[in-house]
């Protein structure tokens, strides 16, 4: 039994996928019952469809990607996946992370990628992380199988983040240095602006109910008083 577990487990290991959205993001319909790859190539279609050609070189059947494994036109669902956003991140063999602004010879530094509020927990959550290039050539032509056991990239990211590298190559969630945590998110932005304190849920292991069309004010409001109830720290609320 055990061997069959491992041999299952192993079969459905499955690699997510963290990117900046842009514009003809591919939807759960729009590829619904079709094969990937004699699809469109424009839009997103075409940087979906190089993610999973990447998740297929490295050995892996099963691509994860926000913009389309998500019912959107579902609203229980929707609001169930952005609250399990983290954990599907954590539960991952592997996260590629696409920089779209980065040429082949460039640093990571000036990427919008750094700059959005869901990919901090994209860059967090991942025990493996791979980054991709503009042309999705491996950054910096770094062949290990995880860039956050690379010291120069660590070093890199942080740098970039502000982050201490023992954050990035191991994170756990929780209320550990809570106001450091909130000080990494506080030069990001989300396209929703309630999204700023949701993108930060899993990062603290909060669980509270995704309230779409509520202030920012007061989903950051609610996600304070929820540190402060766990931590007992107001001095969170300075950051």
């Amino acid at each position: 039994m055990k061997l069959i577990h491992t041999d299952v487990s192993r079969y459905f290991r499955f690699v997510t996928f963290s990117h900046r959205w842009g514009e003809g993001e591919p939807s759960l319909r729009d590829i619904e019952g079709h094969p990937i790859y004699v699809m469109s190539t424009s839009g997103g279609f075409g940087k979906l469809q190089a993610f999973c050609l990447a998740t297929r070189e490295r050995g892996y059947l099963w691509a994860w990607s926000d913009t389309c494994c998500i019912d959107k036109d579902s609203s229980a669902e929707f609001q169930e996946a952005v609250g399990s956003m983290f954990s599907w991140y954590r539960r991952s063999a592997l996260t590629i992370a696409y920089f779209s602004d980065v040429p082949d010879t460039d640093s990571f530094r000036d990427s919008e990628w750094f700059r959005r509020g869901w990919t901090l927990q994209e860059l967090l959550a991942p025990e493996r992380l791979l980054f991709y290039t503009q042309t999705w050539s491996l950054y910096k032509n770094l062949t290990s199988s995880n860039h956050k056991a690379d010291v120069t990239v660590l070093e890199e990211l942080e740098g970039t983040t502000g982050i201490e590298s023992r954050f990035l190559a191991s994170f756990s969630p929780g209320m550990d240095d809570a106001r450091s945590r909130l000080q990494w998110a506080s030069l990001r932005c989300t396209t929703r602006p309630e999204d700023i304190a949701y993108s930060l849920f899993g990062i603290f292991n909060i669980h509270l109910p995704v309230l779409y069309g509520e202030s920012a004010e007061n989903a950051l409001g609610r996600l304070l008083a929820e540190i402060i109830s766990q931590s007992g720290n107001i001095s969170v609320l300075d950051w």
